[in-house]
Order: C-alpha cells, then sequence, then structure tokens
C-alpha cells in the first residue's frame, strides 16, 4: 500500500466547489479533499481508512463512517442518474438486506418510480404452518427433546407453537448449531434428540456435516426434522408470478457464498432479469442497486457479484459436496407460496435413519391456516409488511401469524415515526438512526445535494 510520504500536505486542498457545491464540512471535508488529492493526483496512491484517520486526526471509526457516507452520496446519485424514467421494481430475496434496508431508510433514497420490493428471503418467515404442526407433533412424542434455533420457538403452528409446549412441559432445547444437538445426543443418550433443520443453503450443509459425523460416530439417539429450502426455485416462481413484476434482483449474500452465482443464471439468460449478489451494510445494499440500475441503464442482464469479499463465482465446493451427498432436492411447500418443484431438501434414502419423519412418523394435526393472513401477498412482494391488516396487531412475544418477522423487520428499534415509502401508498413507519449518522426519515434530496 503506497504512501505518499513527504508530501502528504499537498493532498489536501479545499476547493470551492466541496464546501459550497457538495455542501461538505467537518471531517467530511478534509477526508474528501484527501481522496480528491490522491485521485488526481497523477500517480497509484493508496491510502488505508487508518492512515486517513491518522492524517486527519480522528478516530478508526470516525474515518470508516465518512467514508461510508461518501461511498454513500456517490452511489446515491448514480442510482439516481442511471435509473429507467418509467421506475423499476427491484426484489430483494435475504431477510437480512430486508432488515438492512427498513432500518437505513433506503427506500426513501430511491429515485421516484423505483420501488423495493421484499420477497421471500426469510427462512422462519417461508417455513409453512404444517411443517410447524410437524415439528409440534415431534415434540409431543415420549422420549423426545427438540433441538432448535431460538428463533423457531415462538413461531405458531396451527394451534400451538415450541414455546406454547416447552411450557407444558415438552422437552424443547434452543441450539445455536446442528453440532450442539449433536453433543446433547451424546450427553443424554436415554433421550432421541431432533434437530430442526430450516434455512436456505446457508445452514443445509451445516446440517449435512452433523448428520454425516453422527453416522461416522454411530450415534443413534440422533436425528433431523428437515425443511431446507433452495433459493433458486422459488426465485423462478416469483418470475412466473402473472401478478407480479420484477425488473431486477437484489440477490443474497448469504446463500451466495454457498451456491456461487451460477445457479441464478437461468434468470438473466432464460427471462432477461439482472441480478446483483449483494453484501449486507447499508453501502454494501446500495452498491447493489446502483450496479442494478446501470444494467437497466445499458438494456443488459447479467449476474454480478458486488459483494465479492463473501462470494466466489463457483461457491463454495465443499459444502456444496456435503449438500448433494446427504441431501437431494424435492418439492417444497412455502408459507404463502404453496408447493414449488425442486425448491426443498430431503434426506437420502443412504441416511434416512436420520430422518425424524421416517423414523416416528408422528400424528400430526390437521393444518390451519389463521384468518386475516396476507403472508403470502407479503412474502411475493404484493404488498409491504406494514399494508398487511395484522401489522402492528402482533409482536415477536406473543405471535400470531409469521408476519410478525416482516414486521419486525420493518419497524427496528422504534423512537418516533414518519412517513416512508414501501410500496404504491407511504404509510406510517419507524424514525430509526442509520448507518450513514442519519435518520430513516432522511430523503434523497436531503441526502445528495
Amino acid at each position: 500500500m503506497g504512501a505518499a510520504h513527504g508530501i502528504e500536505g499537498s493532498f489536501v486542498i479545499v476547493h470551492e466547489f466541496m464546501a459550497k457545491g457538495l455542501g461538505l464540512k467537518g471531517n467530511d471535508l478534509i477526508v474528501y479533499a484527501r481522496i480528491f488529492g490522491f485521485a488526481n493526483a497523477g500517480k497509484p496512491y493508496f491510502e488505508s481508512k487508518a492512515g486517513s484517520a491518522g492524517f486527519c486526526g480522528i478516530s478508526k471509526r470516525a474515518a470508516f463512517s465518512v467514508v461510508s457516507r461518501l461511498k454513500a452520496r456517490g452511489l446515491i446519485e448514480s442510482i439516481a442518474k442511471l435509473s429507467p424514467a418509467g421506475g423499476a421494481t427491484l426484489m430483494e430475496v435475504c431477510g437480512t438486506h430486508t432488515v438492512a434496508i427498513a432500518r437505513n431508510g433506503i427506500r426513501n433514497l430511491m429515485p421516484e418510480g423505483t420501488r423495493l420490493a421484499s420477497g421471500p428471503g426469510c427462512p422462519v418467515c417461508v417455513t409453512s404452518n404444517r411443517d410447524i404442526d410437524t415439528v409440534i407433533a415431534l415434540a409431543r412424542v415420549p422420549g423426545i427433546t427438540i433441538a432448535t434455533f431460538g428463533d423457531m420457538t415462538r413461531v405458531p403452528g396451527s394451534t400451538s407453537s415450541l414455546l406454547a409446549e416447552q411450557a407444558a412441559g415438552r422437552s424443547v432445547q434452543i441450539v445455536y448449531s446442528p453440532l450442539d444437538a449433536l453433543t446433547l445426543a451424546q450427553q443424554n443418550p436415554d433421550r432421541e434428540i431432533v434437530f430442526v433443520g430450516v434455512g436456505f443453503e446457508t445452514t443445509t450443509p451445516l446440517v449435512a456435516m452433523a448428520i454425516k459425523r453422527a453416522a461416522a460416530a454411530g450415534l443413534k439417539n440422533f436425528s433431523v426434522f428437515g425443511a431446507h429450502k433452495n433459493m433458486p426455485g422459488a426465485l423462478e416462481a416469483i418470475i412466473n408470478d402473472p401478478q407480479l413484476k420484477v425488473d431486477a434482483l437484489i440477490l443474497p449474500g448469504h446463500v451466495s457464498t454457498i451456491i456461487g452465482a451460477e445457479p441464478y443464471r437461468f434468470l438473466a439468460e432464460k427471462y432477461g432479469i439482472p441480478g446483483v449478489i449483494t453484501g449486507f451494510e447499508p453501502v454494501d445494499v446500495l452498491q447493489g442497486i446502483a450496479m442494478i440500475m446501470r444494467q437497466l441503464h445499458e438494456g443488459r442482464a447479467d449476474i454480478e457479484i458486488a459483494y465479492a469479499r463473501g462470494v466466489m463465482p463457483e461457491g463454495n465446493p465443499v459444502a456444496l459436496a456435503a449438500i448433494d451427498e446427504v441431501f437431494e432436492t424435492c418439492t417444497a411447500l412455502w408459507r404463502g407460496l404453496g408447493e414449488i418443484p425442486g425448491s426443498g431438501y430431503r434426506i437420502r434414502e443412504e441416511f434416512a435413519q436420520f430422518d425424524a419423519v421416517r423414523r416416528f412418523q408422528p400424528d400430526v394435526e390437521p393444518t390451519q391456516d389463521p384468518k386475516g393472513c396476507r403472508c403470502g401477498d407479503v412474502l411475493r412482494g404484493i404488498m409491504a409488511p406494514n399494508e398487511c391488516p395484522l401489522f402492528r396487531k402482533v409482536r415477536p412475544r406473543t405471535p400470531w401469524v409469521l408476519a410478525w418477522c416482516q414486521a419486525r423487520a420493518a419497524a427496528p428499534r422504534t423512537t418516533g415515526t414518519t412517513k416512508e415509502k414501501t410500496g404504491a401508498a407511504a404509510s406510517e413507519g419507524p424514525l430509526v438512526e442509520g448507518s450513514f449518522g442519519l435518520s430513516s426519515n432522511v430523503s434523497r434530496e436531503t441526502f445528495v445535494r
């Protein structure tokens, strides 16, 4: 990393346009002048954020925040310049993106006519009532201990939840990893440990490795309820939905660390839908949107990677091999979306002894969908979470329907209220502090001068 030793001062020249034209001041002005000087020095100088912090006499955290804000401003300007005249609908299909967009007020920063829709990206949200009912039925089998991630305990089935079953005396243990469930099985040989396997390709290889370890160790009291799903199958169903018009996709970063970019290629080649694999920081999301807008502006459709620090085009070969060894694809039932062929994973016959449903054949109650539930429309991006009639009528502690997951994403750390565009109509949303050092009610006009 080259440094401009001895001539650093020549790299900080404050021009009139920086203060009056761009409205910069304080640390933003000094750091921008420093970067501008480097960019116009005629030589390939580079400097770390720590180096800039030391030169400007500010903390590393302050330097990082300044650079993030400056990058965000540039990206927002690019989005505005490149956005289609007739507007565009961009759909993200990752729960973490849903939260990042809502918490940082990114919808408010979009040009007029640009809509950010939330698709089926939360693995808890898309788990069907039938799957929840099956897990509850397993919990009621004598001698079984359910091992599950904490976010599944409050999710309601037709008439109960794992939290309610635990209160009624059933054995439910919260774990942080499938390996914790293996340890439970080893420590409790007199109990049958059933791990609840829910999630996309991000968690599927972990469960596959746990099953392989159980087989290698000859562990007889460990099994898995498998409700894993894969993202590409759901995306094709979304694209073919006649009620939707999706112009481009903000593709998930976590899933893509496993599967890479190739499984999404059909979106561009078959349907002409651009997609960009995106990270999770606010600037990451803006970068992904800017890259999408450039594709739309240039009239092309490609699958690109903005999250290069975490995603390789080929994905993770070791994780993919583990999934393929233990699981095979199958038709899966998605909450609100119905059955989607090839969108799920089931345990292969060779590992059937670790399939909890085949092993215990639980008596599952008839599935009932809650009245007034619009999860399907929310998960398909037809309506925003806060347009659902049950929004604000459910709480994370006492959920009524699974829409609370999306409601939680749309209303984090509330400190007030503001009007935030979420779809066809603006509605009441939270006022929160964003990562740009701005509140979520900031508009594009006030952010970009």
